[in-house]
């Protein structure tokens, strides 16, 4: 098999690496623009500490807050604000909105046009041929896995919503500082949301049609951690060996999504998370055990040998914590557990979100994007209609 890695954040993770920040900064430059989510940060006990640290050490900081999921429109207008001014690089501290938003404003300060441009899907789909400001990513929640991708997610809510990236290699963060103190304020059912998103990366990443020995050394990593810790988590949120398990495999997805791709979870989440105020990662997890088990059942149909499905008997025997499964007894139990986890979790049904049956048709209408196209399995709509049905 041929296959590339492509360039990585520097990675500083560990407790406390939070304060190595200062440093980082000044590696760039003393002008910073700050992107953080409405209340994460401000909610972090060091915060102060930190802003008063930076002021003694000459960083200029300019903030901006973003709530909730970055739209473009709130893309477009934060340039607009700073078009005048001159960043040596952007820091982001929050969720993967955050990260998010403030990566597609490192790209576009340089250029001054709308994100618009370079939408994938919308737009006239402009080629970037510029320099994106250095960008340090600290992630304060273990979802998206956005301090290691190279793609912004931005989305544009409802009935003609949708949510698409902006994507370039120099969008990558210069540097991804995990510090999982930094997420020990997360309430259980964001931990859940959140973490379930990095266990479907994972898992769609180690069964996609891109993997290749690379990812699935990551992949498989991530999940060896993250399957165990997640539950833990969630039951204690100040467990630091858990959270420091569950930033770990975050950090992983986001590597092994950018080089693996996606599949069918992903597929379906795109434009339901349009269309609906649904959390991505509740979305995820709502999703994965049933269309784990339609992959499943499609592939038995077409190859009963097919090493798709042996790669779900080892996340099977992974989530089990037990290596002597058979593949069949590994695949049964990994969608049981993966439903069991949806009650565990307390994770609702897509109509709490404000879909109807009526809508199936509109996602699956929407569903084809680059996600589905790694898929271990074609599922047609058919069988999208039954998976969504399950769900809403």
């Amino acid at each position: 098999m041929t296959w590339q890695f492509n360039r990585i954040p520097q990675i500083v993770f560990g407790m406390g690496a939070r304060h190595q920040l200062t440093d980082l900064l000044l590696s760039f430059g003393r002008s910073v623009l700050l992107i953080t989510g409405a209340h994460s940060f401000d909610e972090q006990a060091d915060a102060p500490l930190l802003l008063q640290e930076w002021q003694v050490a000459g960083i200029r900081i300019v903030r901006e807050k973003v709530s909730g999921e970055p739209s473009p429109d709130w893309v477009d207008a934060c340039v607009a604000r700073h078009a005048t001014q001159a960043f040596d690089c952007v820091l982001a501290i929050g969720g993967g909105s955050a990260l998010d938003a403030a990566k597609a404003v490192a790209g576009l300060l340089p250029v001054q046009h709308s994100v618009m441009d370079y939408l994938e899907g919308v737009g006239p789909e402009r080629v970037y041929d510029a320099q994106a400001l250095p960008f340090i990513a600290v992630p304060t929640t273990a979802g998206t896995g956005a301090e290691a991708t190279k793609n912004a997610v931005l989305s544009r809510h409802g009935m003609d919503g949708f949510k698409k990236s902006f994507r370039h290699d120099s969008l990558m963060p210069r540097c991804a500082v995990v510090d999982p103190e930094l997420m020990l304020s997360l309430p259980a059912s964001q931990i859940a949301a959140n973490g379930l998103d990095a266990i479907t990366q994972l898992i769609e990443g180690y069964t996609s049609t891109k993997a290749n020995r690379m990812t699935d050394a990551l992949a498989l990593d991530g999940l060896r951690r993250g399957l165990p810790a997640l539950p833990r988590w969630v039951a204690n949120p100040k467990d630091v060996d858990a959270a420091s398990d569950m930033a770990y495999a975050a950090l992983l997805s986001g590597m092994v999504l950018a080089h693996a791709g996606l599949g069918a979870v992903h597929g379906m989440a795109a434009p339901l998370g349009a269309f609906f105020p649904a959390p991505h990662g509740a979305v995820c997890g709502i999703l994965l055990s049933e269309t784990t088990r339609q992959n499943i059942v499609q592939l038995q149909a077409q190859d009963s040998t097919s090493e798709s499905l042996i790669r779900y008997a080892d996340v099977g025997r992974l989530l089990l914590n037990d290596p002597t499964l058979s593949d069949a007894h590994a695949l049964t139990l990994l969608v049981e557990q993966l439903q069991n986890w949806q009650a565990d979790f307390a994770l609702p049904k897509l109509s709490y979100f404000g879909m109807t049956q009526a809508d199936i048709p509109r996602v699956v209408a929407n569903s084809r994007g680059n996600s589905m196209k790694t898929n271990p399995v074609y599922l047609n709509d058919v069988v999208l209609t039954e998976i969504l049905g399950a769900c809403c």
